[in-house]
């Protein structure tokens, strides 16, 4: 990785070009105003940019008299959304804050002119970079140096930016595993020594960047730092668990899907149908992921397997479990998982060439109950293969078997 002597941006990316004129427009009204954080950082690393964070010395009022389209966002922190050429842009003032007592908000947030003052107060200090619409990056806390070094470093003293935001603690190991960085050694004892405060965070904040670590790159090196800084400890349930197993027991293969994330954690921990409702309502995970989740669980953990469970658990659990089966060194078993599945007969009622009406009318049967109870026997003599799935043969079994019953 190369960073010109002039600490220039030479090549803008094209979302950042699309806004140029944004902060043209800002500086032309006699204000500072500067791209940061994460899109300066992905830039620098020729990753892809995901948002553009804008920082100005113009206070909220002063930015909506120079654009015609704007959004009061948070404006009582200083955000406004500016509407341009149908793109939506979030411009905060540059501020300081003070007074954490929730160890998440400021209590007061005050609005500065100085670029100093706001960038001093951000997280790491790859995300603490700056660049003007010229292209010159504003480095004042060395994350250049950082971004170099591969590592993760505070902005200043780690115990003060966790004591503001705790959920910053998360965020350090998400970006060890998005970015495959090292957390430097100061930085990482100051997890271990505020760890605990990881309890005053909303779970869904922490939820978040627990399941943005689990789909990185660097996986188990995030995991890593989380066992040894105890960091773990303060999620949801991770404690009750054999924490380890998830280092050691896996690869970094990548995790696409949010319920194979807890399906591997499952299998791992070898938890049942209602051990796995407990962790994942813990975790406030949506009811269609915990579903999900715990079907692709019990699916592996069902020994022998066989090809009714697989029918059952449908192509959604059967792709999750085929997943967790990679991502922990099984991959010939994940192949003959998704071999075997593909080659039922039969994968889910709407494929079955016979309905509820049409057993009413050729079985003469009344509607109700039973009518659900003979769908279900076709379908488990299909997957059986003691039946055919043609309309005709299902017709003649069910004559036959109503006969007999």
């Amino acid at each position: 990785m190369n960073y010109s002597l002039a600490m220039k941006i030479n090549h803008w990316p094209q979302p950042l070009k699309q806004a140029l004129p944004v902060l043209q427009q800002i500086e032309a009204a006699g204000f500072e105003a500067y791209f940061v954080g994460g899109c300066v950082r992905d830039t620098l690393l020729e990753q892809p940019i995901h948002d553009v964070d804008l920082a100005t010395s113009a206070y909220p009022e002063e930015i909506k008299q120079i654009f015609q389209h704007t959004i009061d966002t948070g404006i009582e922190h200083g955000t406004v959304t500016v509407v341009w050429q149908q793109q939506n842009y979030e411009i905060t003032t540059f501020r300081t804050e003070s007074g954490y007592q929730d160890f998440r908000r400021p209590d007061q947030v005050t609005f500065v002119r100085s670029l100093q003052d706001d960038l001093k107060r951000r997280d790491f200090t790859i995300n603490a970079l700056a660049v003007r619409s010229t292209g010159e990056i504003i480095d004042l806390f060395s994350g250049i140096q950082d971004l170099q070094h591969h590592e993760i470093q505070a902005v200043g003293q780690a115990n003060e930016r966790f004591h503001e935001d705790a959920l910053r603690m998360m965020r350090a190991v998400r970006f060890q595993s998005q970015l495959d960085f090292t957390i430097a050694p100061a930085t990482l004892a100051g997890i271990q020594t505020n760890a605990a405060l990881l309890k005053k965070i909303a779970v869904e904040r922490i939820h978040t960047e627990f399941i943005k670590l689990m789909q990185g790159r660097a996986r188990r090196r995030a995991l890593q730092s989380m066992w040894q800084s105890q960091l773990y400890r303060f999620c949801p349930q991770l404690q009750l668990y054999d924490f380890r197993k998830l280092i050691e027991q896996t690869t970094d293969q990548p995790l696409v899907q949010e319920a194979s994330i807890w399906s591997l954690l499952g299998y791992l921990w070898q938890l049942d149908h209602l051990a796995m409702k407990q962790l994942l309502k813990a975790w406030k995970t949506s009811n269609e992921v915990l579903k999900v989740a715990q079907t692709a669980t019990q699916l592996l953990l069902h020994d022998p397997l066989n090809d009714w469970n697989l029918y059952q658990a449908r192509a959604s659990a059967v792709a999750v479990a085929t997943e967790v089966l990679q991502v922990v060194g099984q991959n010939k078993v994940a192949t003959a998982l998704q071999q075997r599945w593909t080659h039922l007969p039969l994968h889910q009622p709407a494929d079955l060439q016979i309905n509820g009406q049409i057993i009413m009318q050729a079985c003469q049967q009344p509607a109700g109950p039973q009518i659900g109870s003979l769908l279900t026997l076709v379908q488990q003599k299909i997957i059986q293969r003691q039946l055919a799935n043609d309309q005709q043969a299902i017709v003649h079994f069910l004559k036959i078997y109503l006969s007999r019953n």
